[in-house]
């Protein structure tokens, strides 16, 4: 069992996401690359309208079943992962929380295996071991049963927050209607 809950989900706010999004643009910030090792899920649903994070990746709530695992695999390799709704209050921490499990269960990584204790972790011991000895053998090389280590947020305040700041931001939001948000948020 996960000890993560939705309680203690980190928090990222709007301003400290859009420092990290344009220090890690090119020098051509319009760029159509997104940032190496950041990605940004929106779990909206029916109110993805109005404008999106640039480069964010539309994965609706609705469909989450079908896509964490899929979200897992295409983001394994990204060192932080922010998610969003509207507000971050309800359908983005449920998702990150999701993500989450599905990333500990998908790669093995469990709250009730004490750190060092997987078959990689012997058969390292056994290595070194063996090295100890003076044996050499390549065929160790593979055995590192190294977890890449990546942070998972929840955007503060949601979409409603980013938009109010940085809405008509063309280097940091695509889409963006101001019409639709002039009177606020309204689902």
């Amino acid at each position: 069992m996960s000890m993560h809950s939705v309680a203690n989900l980190p928090r990222l706010s709007s301003t400290d996401l859009s420092k990290i999004i344009l220090s890690q643009a090119s020098s051509n910030v319009d760029s159509s690359t997104p940032p190496s090792n950041i990605a940004i899920v929106d779990v909206r649903d029916d109110d993805h309208i109005g404008g999106h994070i640039k480069h964010s990746i539309h994965a609706p709530s609705t469909t989450l079943d079908t896509k964490i695992p899929e979200l897992v695999r295409k983001l394994k390799d990204k060192e932080t992962v922010v998610f969003h709704c509207a507000l971050s209050q309800q359908r983005c921490p449920s998702a990150a929380l999701r993500y989450i499990r599905e990333r500990d269960r998908l790669l093995g990584l469990s709250a009730n295996l004490q750190s060092g204790s997987g078959v990689g972790q012997v058969l390292k011991k056994n290595k070194e071991e063996a090295t100890k000895e003076g044996e050499t053998d390549s065929a160790w090389e593979d055995v590192e049963d190294e977890k890449k280590e990546q942070k998972v947020y929840v955007l503060d305040r949601g979409f409603v927050g980013w938009q109010e700041k940085y809405g008509e931001d063309s280097r940091l939001t695509e889409g963006y209607r101001k019409e639709i948000w002039k009177e606020g948020y309204w689902m």
